[in-house]
């Protein structure tokens, strides 16, 4: 090496060169950005930052960065950094640049992506966190690659809390670009006791796609538990003080769960403003929605996957919307009058009854969203692994639940399990539930309840359990009418009946099954 003669070591050139250089490595110092910063952006950002990781922030309105940054401060002077504008934020990010957007699915994802794309490199990444259709990220994954930008689609699950102290994350994207974000989303997950709520779904779309069952799943299953609240209220005439006990008791059982657990609390919590009163009773009967169940039973519909208990609870949010609606049918419509003495109802054995089918119900729901998944990465030939969305769920989402232990456990055993409910365990466990599922249901209708979910899932399991079906009668029917043709269980071959003097040849019998799905 030469030495550097005295006289210019402290050259002012020099001097400047070595400030220049600092100062770029100063601003190309964060780890990863996060751009989006309403409450969730905010938690996941402080997430990641409470894990040691320096996050740059960034919103279209910069008060929320300002927000961010104080936040930052306030809970343990976390490493953010707050900027003002896209190019400001994009320079803060060491390459390859890692960016998370948090912001309204559709329209906004979409400018977002465009803003900031114009200072993105080859090679840098960009992982959608939203609620997003899948066939939107599959469209966004192909502009980028134009350009060299890897794009992830990463469901998040858990709300708020979860954002902050450890939500399920579900990735989908290019292997490449999933091991860039492998060491930070691994740390900021939930952890259980087989490690981090998250891990590599599959390629782009995977990660949203399983999102979306997921919350499919997530109707299903409060739907189910607001039946049971039903009937514990107007069969059982429980006060919401048993009710909130009920449900804190069965949380320490195999009904152990999230959705459980808030149920108990949330029907316990006293009202501010009606002394003696309960905040659940005062709240508008009228459920609201994002979409995200409603593409989970069109996908259902594509795929040709039954899921009658995830579309009752998603028919049931459209039924509890047109409230004026059903206030005038109150007055027109009538119900059942029956007396305890018509139907007589044991307390305690409609208790252990709700309880048995309540965990029946929810094995039901996670089997049909667990389909829809299984059917679609077998079109889309993702390699989805059925086990490793189980564990992924475990802890972190709204649908974490002991049940997902032996739900991954049969999923392991069997990795070409066809359906859930036929792993023995599983199918034990339904079994011994039956009686107990059937009472309920029989209860609910006598009375007039209605329980869409308890009655889709029951009858799921019925239609699935039964080696024959009356769909002989309506494929007879098909073909009345439409020639449609049928199979014979006593021989090979697609056939065709003249039902009657009127029925004429239809032809070419293979050409009418054309267009079958």
């Amino acid at each position: 090496l030469v030495p550097i003669p005295t006289h210019l070591k402290n050259s002012p050139h020099r001097c400047h060169k070595i400030n220049q250089q600092q100062q770029q490595r100063n601003i190309m110092s964060c780890d990863i950005g996060l751009y989006g910063l309403a409450v969730m952006g905010q938690n996941f950002a402080l997430n990641m930052a409470s894990h040691g990781f320096k996050v740059c922030v960034a919103n279209r309105s910069p008060a929320k960065v300002d927000l961010t940054v104080q936040r930052a401060k306030d809970e343990g002077d976390l490493p953010i950094v707050g900027t003002k504008s896209p190019e400001e934020f994009v320079a803060q990010l060491s390459k390859p640049r890692k960016i998370i957007i948090l912001v309204m699915a559709g329209k906004p994802v979409d400018q977002t992506i465009a803003t900031l794309s114009q200072y993105l490199e080859e090679g840098d990444v960009i992982i959608d966190g939203g609620n997003e259709w899948y066939q939107n990220t599959l469209r966004r994954a192909k502009e980028l690659e134009a350009k060299g930008i890897h794009f992830v689609g990463m469901g998040i699950s858990g709300g708020e809390e979860g954002a902050r102290n450890g939500p399920s994350l579900m990735p989908g994207g290019p292997k490449e670009a999933y091991d860039m974000i492998e060491p930070i989303i691994t740390k900021c997950a939930a952890q259980v006791n087989d490690g981090a709520c998250t891990g590599y779904v599959g390629p782009v779309g995977a990660g949203n796609y399983v999102k979306m069952v997921h919350n499919g799943i997530e109707y299903g299953d409060m739907q189910l538990i607001g039946e049971v609240y039903d009937i514990m209220k107007h069969v059982l005439k429980l006060s919401n003080e048993e009710m909130a006990n009920i449900f804190s008791e069965w949380n320490s059982t195999e009904l152990q769960s999230y959705l459980i657990e808030i149920t108990s609390t949330i029907l316990g919590k006293k009202d501010e403003f009606v002394e003696g009163g309960y905040v659940v009773d005062y709240i508008l009967d009228k459920t609201g929605m994002k979409g995200t169940g409603r593409w989970t039973i069109q996908e259902a519909a594509e795929r040709s996957v039954a899921a009658p208990l995830m579309a009752a609870s998603l028919d049931a949010r459209y039924i509890s919307a047109r409230k004026d609606e059903r206030i005038k049918a109150s007055e027109i419509l009538k119900g059942p009058e029956v007396t305890s003495a018509e139907i007589p109802v044991h307390k305690m054995q409609m208790l252990d009854d709700l309880k048995a089918a309540l965990y029946a119900a929810k094995v039901c729901s996670y089997a049909q969203g667990l389909g829809i998944i299984k059917s679609c990465s077998e079109d889309m030939d993702w390699g989805i692994n059925l086990s490793d969305c189980a564990r992924m769920w475990k802890g972190g989402c709204i649908i974490r639940a002991a049940l997902l232990q032996k739900i991954q456990d049969a999923l392991a055993r069997d990795k070409n399990l066809p359906n859930l409910i036929l792993d023995p365990v599983v199918a034990s466990e339904l079994n011994d539930r039956t009686a107990a599922w059937r009472r309920v249901v029989v209860v609910a209708v006598g009375y007039g309840i209605s329980t869409p979910a308890l009655c889709g899932a029951l009858n799921y399991f019925d239609s699935y359990r039964r080696k024959s079906l009356p769909a002989n009668l309506t494929q007879a029917q098909r073909d009345f009418f439409g020639g449609h043709t049928y199979e014979r269980t006593d021989r090979e071959g697609v056939f065709h009946t003249a039902w009657t003097d009127a029925h004429k040849s239809i032809g070419d019998i293979n050409e009418r099954t054309a267009g079958e799905v």
